[in-house]
């Protein structure tokens, strides 16, 4: 696996909270840590079915453009009694003519698992997989879990997206109603950022 050796890490996102997230994680390591808007970047097409190469298009992407070592992820929820979905599509649910509205996507989400005639509990897990890209085309790649099962109603306002239905296993808040720090602590991109840290920084 290779070791991260330069000063500078592109994070390729326009979300302001996973940047600092991010630095946040990687300041013992003396990175500079730098998003893609400072960079004027553009956010490519996600064409891929799967987290894995849909963060590799993002970190490549960012890397070829800039020269620099890219840090890109991907992440959703999978349902089991929805096949998995939404998936890598998770975002998409949420799409509207207006911007995404994740309290659509939620309701829509309940109402696919009653009519799935699936009884509760209704198992799911977040998913997030870093990838780590180099200019010279080589990356490294990280996936992160957290089991749990999908709620009904919402509970909590702190978070994003699906956070307010998802309750990880062993405890008894959702992550829409957990500390975001304390979250940001046992969350499926703290399980990817761990595997990263010691892949490539320790």
């Amino acid at each position: 696996m290779r070791k991260f050796s330069d000063k500078e890490l592109l994070v390729a996102t326009h979300n302001n909270g996973k940047l600092e997230e991010i630095s946040n994680l990687l300041e013992a390591y003396d990175v500079k840590v730098i998003g893609a808007a400072q960079m004027n970047l553009d956010e490519p097409d996600e064409t891929e079915t799967s987290f894995v190469e849909n963060a590799r298009i993002k970190a490549h992407a960012a890397a070829q453009a800039t020269g620099l070592p890219a840090l890109a992820d991907d992440s959703g929820i999978e349902i089991d009694a929805l096949g998995g979905e939404p998936g890598v599509y998770t975002a998409n649910w949420a799409e509207t003519d207006s911007g995404r509205d994740f309290k659509m996507a939620m309701t829509k989400t309940h109402a696919r698992l009653v009519a799935s005639g699936v009884s509760e509990p209704w198992s799911a897990r977040f998913c997030c997989t870093l990838v780590l890209a180099w200019p010279d085309k080589h990356d490294e790649v990280f996936p992160g879990y957290i089991e749990g099962h999908i709620v009904w109603p919402m509970r909590g306002s702190e978070g994003h997206g699906y956070d307010p239905i998802f309750q990880p296993i062993d405890y008894t808040q959702t992550f829409g109603e957990m500390d975001r720090w304390e979250k940001n602590k046992i969350s499926h991109r703290a399980d990817a950022f761990a595997k990263l840290v010691k892949g490539c920084f320790d």
